[in-house]
């Protein structure tokens, strides 16, 4: 990207100012380094987003941006339904509810060295991963409809998890709203087996160590203590988000050929937030969210039946499960007045600060967890939401290090079992069924996520708490 075509805000954030259709300006996040390696077509793909009717204040890019599919990956847009706002499948993406749950084991990293390999196995074994991967929660069809009104709930009343897991979920593991009779039959069938799966790309789960404190007060809170264990896995809604995503951008598309009223991008293509097919998508949408909350309820649930059996008393008590691919209506300060928004994040993560009505009574005095994943052999992040972030990008901050080359090229650079027997050597252990996803996956095809933190940290998106390392990886 040109710098010069920016304009300078602070030294962590640059300003794209409004021209041609652009209703508001773009602010894009990141030191003068990362910024001027982001891809042109992801600020192209901001300024598209910055014409859609009804937007408000600015579109927001995250340091760990790249682009994406109709928006950028790391994008942040709200729209005010009063104003003709819309709601758009390229804002929300199709994995909906993709996100990232982490557990606290209890345990130090001595305890669990002599059971590694074991552990690795086991984990592979009992979590099912891979394109296309089955698991072992076939659900029929009157399941499939409870479990996309009642997300994570519907999981804990069958038995996996429990009530206090619910209370560190967004939404208290349920997002209102949910209309599963919206969601088409196709998208229910490739769902029927694949509840309590990873899925494949760059979804994982991993073993981590916690390798460094920053803020010992928010540590104690979130219960984070150096050498400690934790797991966290990151996957949203497998085959009925993407699935929910197909029909819909079919759908908004052919009504805007309908209407004569083409999208400047199609993959842009939107519908009106108050109009019968906005209406319909957001109801698709919000069962997508539920499913991925009840996904990562189930994989928690079997990541913890397996250290239940290797390591005894391990609870694995849920820190926090929070999604970075979603739309939802949320109340932001504009102008000095509290308004009603529709905010879209796509690759991007809530950063509620403190005081938050959304967060759980422990967490009102410190912000939210702010998860944030590496690349596979690097480090992951903790952080906090901060106030001052509230109305500045619609308390949102960075999901992840963001990719710096294509799937394509990284396969082509990289040999997947290069790259496992690397990390093995750094004490890493790796499990996936297919080396050429290894290779997709290489730390070295993702920006560095010690720089992208720095920038979300510097400017104020988030506060950091922890460094996390990983153990071992289980890829999908």
């Amino acid at each position: 990207m040109e710098l010069s075509r920016l304009t300078r805000r602070t030294e962590w954030s640059w300003v794209i100012e409004p021209t041609g259709p652009m209703r508001v300006p773009v602010v894009i996040f990141g030191s003068e380094a990362l910024v001027s390696k982001m891809d042109q077509k992801a600020w192209e793909q901001a300024s598209n987003v910055a014409a859609l009717p009804g937007i408000q204040q600015s579109v927001f890019v995250m340091p760990d941006a790249h682009s994406g599919y109709g928006f950028p990956v790391g994008g942040v847009a709200a729209f005010d339904a009063d104003q003709d706002g819309v709601v758009s499948v390229g804002g929300v993406g199709f994995d909906i509810s993709c996100g990232v749950r982490t557990l606290l084991t209890g345990l130090n990293v001595a305890t669990i060295q002599s059971a590694r390999q074991r552990l690795a196995d086991a984990l592979a074994r009992d979590i099912p991963a891979g394109l296309g991967g089955a698991g072992s929660f076939r659900l029929e069809d009157d399941e499939i409809d409870a479990m996309l009104l009642g997300g994570a709930k519907w999981a804990v009343d069958r038995g996996y998890g429990t009530l206090e897991d619910l209370n560190r979920i967004e939404e208290c593991g349920c997002v209102q709203g949910a209309a599963p009779k919206h969601v088409s039959s196709e998208a229910k069938r490739r769902q029927r087996d694949q509840m309590g799966t990873l899925g494949s790309g760059n979804h994982y789960l991993e073993v981590q160590k916690i390798a460094e404190i920053f803020d010992e007060n928010l540590a104690a809170v979130f219960g984070l203590h150096e050498d400690e264990v934790i797991v966290t896995i990151h996957c949203g809604s497998r085959g009925l988000g993407h699935q929910i995503g197909t029909d819909y951008l079919r759908e908004m598309n052919a009504e805007a050929d309908r209407l004569g009223s083409a999208f400047a991008d199609r993959e842009l293509a939107s519908a009106s937030i108050h109009s019968e097919l906005g209406e319909r998508y957001l109801g698709a949408m919000r069962a997508g969210i539920n499913c991925a909350l009840a996904n990562r309820q189930l994989l928690g649930h079997l990541a913890r039946e397996v250290f239940r059996r290797l390591f005894r008393g391990a609870e694995l008590k849920l820190l926090y499960d929070v999604s970075h691919n979603t739309c939802k209506m949320e109340q932001h300060t504009l102008g000095g007045r509290l308004v009603d928004l529709y905010v879209h994040r796509k690759g991007a993560t809530p950063a509620f600060g403190p005081a938050h009505p959304h967060l759980p009574a422990e967490f009102q005095h410190v912000g939210q967890p702010v998860l944030i994943g590496g690349s596979m052999g690097t480090s992951s992040f903790i952080l906090a939401g901060i106030g001052p972030s509230e109305g500045d990008a619609f308390s949102s901050a960075i999901h992840g290090a963001g990719r710096a080359m294509s799937r394509h090229e990284a396969a082509r650079k990289w040999q997947g079992r290069q790259i496992v027997n690397d990390l093995a050597s750094r004490g890493i252990l790796v499990r996936c069924k297919s080396m050429r996803e290894i290779a997709e996956e290489a730390p070295g095809a993702y920006k560095d996520v010690m720089l992208v933190v720095e920038s979300a940290v510097q400017a104020r998106l988030a506060k950091l708490v922890a460094r996390v390392m990983p153990i071992i990886c289980v890829k999908g």
